[in-house]
């Protein structure tokens, strides 16, 4: 049988200018598609200050539809892409999208986006959000009419007041209903005491689960007054952490939506059962091995003495052995029911 005897020679020339440095993990990613590694080595080779976006990267890279959500969704799961939805002044929402030559963590990742600036309302609008001029009305203004009468129906009485009763004692008025002042709705649950908590509860959310690391920023202080009701009625955040994964969807179904998911779940709080502690076993008296069956001798002892008896004797062997006592009435045999004197 003939060895393949394929040898590969590999020519190797270091470009002078327009190249970029990557490290070997990204290009021998074992989780990473080709088209995930040449859309994440295609965004760090360009400038610092460009913002291409990376649905444009793919146009130019050629990468399909479905192969650039694969691709962007490995390249989030493993850390080296984040984003976020951000308002900013003037009440715009912008996305904020961060790539990095190595894995960052969630935390990591919204401290170096907390630094990028935002955008506000000096910066370019698309020209769709542009009002459009108005249409000048037909004529010249005028001043509406204020004063003056109608010309018409001046000559006859138009009110419809009833006819005049005959004088009557006024009733004495009845003084109003105080009304009670209406208190103005507040926006979501009233905050209780654990709400620092019930935030904190809330920011670790996306380290729980994948599916949790798009929740909006914009929902974590109404789903942080949510968890807030779970902790003042007993819960513990273990506790409403682990309501919140058993109602996770199975693996491989997509939440487009977690911060719904999470208000849903949160929603309503259920009573906290106490675990009911065991009723105590009473104390059981166990001898031991060496002294189970014995008997404690009804002989004259200083101190009790114990005998393991053969039948249902009551003295022990010394005590059965000993001569009678004299006097003692105990020894005495019983002869036709009279007692006589040894």
């Amino acid at each position: 049988m003939e060895l393949d005897s394929t040898v590969i020679y590999r020519h190797f020339n270091a470009p002078s200018r327009a190249f970029s440095q990557f490290s070997h993990e990204i290009i021998r990613h074992p989780r990473l598609t080709s088209d995930a590694v040449r859309l994440l080595t295609w965004q760090l080779s360009l400038p610092t200050h460009a913002r291409e976006s990376f649905s444009a990267t793919a146009r130019r890279a050629r990468i399909g539809g479905c192969a650039f959500t694969r691709a962007k969704r490995q390249l989030i799961d493993e850390g080296f892409v984040h984003e976020r939805r951000v308002q900013g002044p003037g009440g715009r929402w912008a996305t904020q999208q961060l790539v990095s030559s190595i894995p960052l963590t969630s935390d990591e990742a919204a401290g170096l986006l907390a630094r990028s600036p935002l955008l506000t309302c000096t910066n370019r609008v698309s020209p769709q959000v542009v009002p459009s001029p108005r249409k000048p009305a037909v004529g010249q203004p005028t001043t509406p009419v204020t004063d003056g009468h109608p010309d018409e129906y001046l000559g006859e009485d138009t009110s419809n007041l009833p006819a005049e009763a005959p004088d009557e004692p006024s009733p004495a008025p009845v003084p109003a209903p105080a009304i009670a002042p209406v208190p103005a709705p507040a926006d979501g649950p009233p905050a209780g005491p654990h709400l620092d908590d019930a935030r904190a509860l809330v920011g670790a959310l996306p380290l729980l689960s994948p599916a949790l690391r798009h929740i909006p920023p914009g929902m974590r202080d109404e789903l942080a007054r949510l968890a807030a009701r779970w902790l003042d009625a007993g819960h513990s955040s273990v506790d409403v952490h682990e309501h919140v994964l058993r109602g996770l969807p199975g693996a491989g179904t997509p939440v487009h939506r977690p911060g719904g998911l999470v208000r849903y779940l949160l929603r309503d709080v259920p009573p906290r059962t106490l675990p009911t502690p065991p009723a105590p076993t009473p104390a059981r008296i166990r001898l031991s091995v060496r002294l189970e069956g014995t008997r404690e001798c009804s002989g004259p002892h200083t101190q009790p003495m114990l005998f393991r008896p053969l039948a249902d004797e009551t003295l022990c062997a010394e005590c059965a052995a000993a001569p009678p006592t004299p006097g003692d009435p105990t020894s005495l045999p019983d002869t036709d029911g009279v007692r006589t004197p040894s």
